[in-house]
């Protein structure tokens, strides 16, 4: 059996039989004005973090959301979207997205402004996605793609760029490690479906991400998620595994490389008002600026009167670029 076929087991298992614990996702669940999400939804909520933030979803947009679960985040992007077909939710598990089907029935009952004609579910392949180049505004996955090995991971994210719009936005949630993990770990198909031996270093994550095309990339949260312990696991030493939010944007690659934000800032306190480095970035006195990593290295060696802080993963838009 392959890992994609584990995968599909265990989620058919998770669609008939709701698992609350399968993924456990720490974050709350956003309950914006006038939003109700059924119990059921929350129940099936088989995410690692939240992929829904309302700076991406204005003007109603075209969204895909890849990898249905029981329906809670394809709900809160039609609460951006209110159109018919606004949402677009993709599985390849035929129980989840009967499950969907009929959890969205009951956000019928809930919300007085929800219809399911919202979202439109279709069963297709994250590797090969049953839609159109260049029609989507936003698109979403949420511990998904940590369970694809490294050549279906990279033909995953390129069927996302396919799909999005110019400037269009790839919003994920996946687990990371920076650790390395033993054969066992990383050949086990049942803990690479349960989103853990498939979590990869950031830096590897990212630079998916940007080899597929993606010019901008945002970190915007990084928290603590599981560990593999010997006293469970086939480990000999204890694995930390982290969750990132992140959101990749369908920009031009720049000349000298992406700009990839991980929450740093520069701040000018020399003597002067400004400081302008003639690259488009103007720092004024005292004033914090969000700057991707390059800009950020770039001034630290333009101006020694220029405070850079460090990482701080969690990055919500602005600054340099």
């Amino acid at each position: 059996m392959s890992y994609l076929n584990a995968t599909n087991d265990l989620y058919k298992e998770a669609a008939l039989t709701p698992d609350v614990g399968l993924c456990c996702t720490t974050n709350p669940v956003w309950q914006f004005p006038g939003l109700s999400i059924p119990k059921i939804m929350q129940e099936m909520n088989y995410g690692c973090g939240s992929t829904v933030s309302a700076q991406d979803l204005v003007n109603n947009p075209k969204v895909l959301y890849v990898g249905v679960g029981g329906g809670m985040e394809l709900l809160q992007f039609s609460y951006f979207s209110r159109q018919k077909g606004g949402v677009t939710g993709v599985d390849v598990v035929d129980e989840m997205l009967e499950a969907s089907k009929k959890n969205f029935k009951i956000a019928e009952e809930e919300n007085t402004w929800f219809k399911s004609e919202f979202v439109d579910l279709v069963k297709g392949d994250a590797l090969n996605l049953p839609v159109a180049s260049e029609s989507i505004d936003v698109a979403a996955q949420n511990c998904l793609f940590n369970i694809f090995k490294a050549e279906d991971l990279q033909k995953a994210v390129s069927e996302m760029y396919r799909v999005l719009k110019p400037h269009g936005r790839l919003v994920m949630s996946d687990p990371i490690c920076e650790q390395p993990m033993n054969d066992e770990l990383r050949n086990d198909d049942r803990l690479r479906a349960l989103c853990l031996s498939g979590s990869i270093p950031m830096k590897d994550y990212i630079k998916a991400l940007t080899d597929a095309g993606f010019g901008t990339i945002e970190i915007r949260a990084r928290k603590s998620y599981r560990v593999l312990s010997p006293n469970h696991y086939p480990t000999e030493e204890l694995v930390y595994i982290e969750s990132i939010e992140i959101a990749a944007i369908k920009d031009p690659m720049p000349a000298d490389g992406p700009c990839v934000f991980t929450g740093k800032t520069a701040i000018y306190y020399g003597d002067e008002q400004y400081f302008d480095d003639k690259n488009g970035h103007v720092l004024m006195q005292n004033q914090p600026l969000a700057v991707c990593d390059k800009t950020a290295a770039a001034l630290a060696k333009a101006n020694d009167q220029i405070h850079i802080s460090e990482s701080t993963w969690h990055y919500n838009g602005g600054g340099c670029c």
